[in-house]
């Protein structure tokens, strides 16, 4: 009988200790996530940079072989189809109408390829084949023809 009185067993964790452990995991992740959210959006920008720069490539083939730019269209093929990817990338003629480069109006000497986002804190991008690149997150200024002005959160890539 004393030999087992002598023993005195630990069994779980206080209260103190789990509210302790709680709070220092519910710092981490107030820290963890929002910096995860960044690295996702700059991850997804990237893509669609990437993804202008090769549609580009995809143009100065066709008008190698075709003398213009006229008749380029979009095709699952040409522009990824993933779920993931949350930009709509537009292909058009950098005339003052801005037709499609298929359609009849299109002139076909220059294009302006612009990838919007759906997410308002991630960027939408513009290029031109006359060497304009910029980017804003203010979705609705940018154009075919620009992204603003710096005053209006435009900058270059």
């Amino acid at each position: 009988m004393k030999y087992s009185s002598k023993i005195k067993s630990s069994q779980g964790f206080t209260l103190i200790e789990v509210m302790v452990v709680v709070v220092i995991v519910a710092i981490f992740a107030a820290i963890a996530i929002p910096s995860y959210l960044e690295y996702a959006r700059r991850a997804t920008a990237s893509q669609a940079q990437q993804e202008i720069q090769r549609l580009a490539v995809l143009l100065d083939r066709h008008k190698a072989r075709n003398f213009n730019y006229r008749g380029f269209s979009i095709s699952s093929t040409t522009v990824a189809q993933d779920s993931s990817f949350p930009y709509t990338i537009s292909i058009v003629d950098n005339s003052t109408s801005n037709p499609a480069l298929n359609a009849n109006s299109a002139i076909g000497q220059g294009w302006a390829i612009k990838a919007e986002t759906s997410d308002p804190k991630n960027y939408t991008f513009l290029q031109t084949s006359t060497g304009l690149k910029c980017k804003n997150k203010t979705s609705a200024v940018v154009t075919f023809d620009s992204c603003s002005t710096t005053d209006n959160g435009s900058e270059e890539w």
